[in-house]
């Protein structure tokens, strides 16, 4: 009896890679849609006879929608589950993008953006989703994998939206594509063995009949019990009301998708309002200052290229297209050198942070194209390392029984960096060409002085006894 539970143990795992992987091809195809449209719609924009300033404004839509439902989004897929959030992301962003395929005015065109801004979120929960599956060491890893498969979809996207737009009506043909992709997406989300990635709640209590010695490791490690979402259970039982007992003795009470709406929103601002009254301003202020350093990094990069070593457009595209490539390779980098840290994230994240920073300056004071290069290649592998490091102590601090709730606030954080950026870019432009890039390496220093001061608050383990996310409500 006991080998047989002990056996259902490490089965489990093997089951729920199965969804992983199916997760990694949603991520890529999820970008890979999305990067066919975005090259393409300031053009069509002006096309339906928009002025820059019109064009401008239509343009910041998505960004401010994404800015206020990043986080409510993600804290209502905590509340009534991943997949029944992710299905309803998916099925209204490719409705968005289905209405984008019938724009032939500036109001349609507003319109079909709504419904994108306002739920394209499906990367965020695919996150939340993937770090309820595996455990706190396996996390870095599998993260570092789903950003590697959704950056190559990002790459790809462009070439094939590029093709199409050269046949006539290739942006509303772009269009519905991406929405058919939306589509498949959201079937093969349907389609996932979700029941075998769900762990039971009797099975809490299966690791005292457990007296192997690898099982009883499998266990304290978390790989069945410390990842029991209560989203997840609620999800097998949608009637079940009762709190259950999580990892850290937190506590999170189940909500059912067939909740009155008022419920439901009851409960996501509840645990919105527990992340913003947490101690983790200063992780989500770092993830601010180098997310508006490295927009500035490549704000302006093709006219410095241009100004400073009078490279043509066309030679600036294949050196951004390889610090893209490079960029998506280093997701695989990712689970390597946390090993290599020995899973610690607070470490690893300043050694990235202050080798970014010193990235951004060499680029700013390079005397030719080849410093540039090399410049690229590692700043390619810093960022990539940096996002992953941010998230997973995001998710260490405050409870992965609160990921959706932190990975939705850390995306509105970089939104507001994707509105700041601009703007400090176009500003010191006036004085050089050099302007944006050395205000960078200011904010990046401010980001590395912010966590030399905040870590030694931090456990061994970066966690915070302040952020109490899973308590109940």
């Amino acid at each position: 009896m006991n080998n047989h539970k002990c056996s259902t143990l490490f089965q489990r795992p093997r089951r729920r890679s199965r969804i992983i992987q199916c997760i990694y091809v949603v991520g890529f195809m999820d970008l890979f849609g999305v990067s066919m449209i975005i090259p393409l719609l300031s053009h069509h924009v002006k096309a339906l006879g928009a002025s820059p300033t019109v064009a401008g404004i239509v343009g910041s839509t998505y960004g401010i929608l994404q800015l206020f439902s990043s986080t409510i989004v993600g804290s209502w897929s905590d509340v009534v589950g991943r997949r029944y959030s992710l299905l309803t992301c998916l099925l209204l962003s490719a409705f968005g993008y289905g209405l984008l395929g019938m724009s032939s005015s500036i109001a349609l065109f507003v319109l079909a953006r709504i419904p994108v801004g306002l739920f394209k979120h499906s990367l965020s929960i695919c996150r939340a989703l993937l770090s309820d599956l595996v455990s706190d060491s396996e996390r870095p890893l599998v993260m570092g994998h789903f950003n590697a498969a959704s950056s190559v979809g990002f790459i790809l996207g462009p070439v094939v939206g590029g093709y199409l737009t050269e046949h006539e009506g290739g942006f509303y043909t772009s269009s519905f594509t991406c929405a058919a992709i939306f589509i498949i997406n959201a079937g093969l989300v349907s389609m996932l063995p979700w029941s075998e990635a769900l762990v039971h709640l009797n099975d809490n209590n299966s690791s005292k009949d457990c007296h192997d010695n690898n099982c009883r490791k499998l266990v304290q490690n978390g790989i069945h019990a410390n990842k029991l979402h209560p989203v997840n259970t609620a999800e097998t039982d949608p009637g079940s009301k009762a709190p259950e007992k999580l990892r850290g003795g937190l506590r999170w009470r189940k909500v059912s998708l067939l909740q009155p709406a008022w419920r439901q929103l009851s409960s996501v601002i509840s645990k919105i309002h527990i992340v913003a009254s947490s101690d983790m301003w200063d992780l989500f202020l770092v993830r601010l200052l180098m997310a508006i350093a490295i927009m500035l990094y490549y704000s302006n990069f093709s006219l410095a290229m241009e100004e400073r070593f009078s490279l043509k457009p066309k030679v600036t595209g294949y050196l951004i297209s390889y610090s893209s490539t490079l960029g998506a390779l280093a997701g695989f980098l990712v689970g390597p050198v946390t090993k290599l840290y020995g899973n610690n994230m607070p470490t690893l994240l300043l050694h990235s942070t202050i080798l970014t920073c010193l990235l951004i300056l060499l680029y700013a004071a390079a005397p030719n194209v080849w410093q540039v290069l090399l410049t690229s290649t590692f700043f390619a592998i810093s960022t990539s390392i940096g996002r992953t490091c941010i998230t997973d102590l995001e998710l260490q601090r405050g409870g992965v029984q609160a990921s959706g709730t932190l990975i939705g606030a850390g995306q509105s954080v970089t939104a507001v960096g994707r509105i700041l950026a601009p703007l400090l870019s176009g500003l010191t432009q006036e004085f050089s060409p050099c302007g944006p890039p050395s205000l960078g390496v200011v904010l990046a220093l401010a980001a590395v002085g912010l966590l030399l001061i905040r870590i030694p608050n931090w456990d061994g383990r970066g966690l915070t006894k302040a952020a109490k996310l899973g308590k109940s409500e």
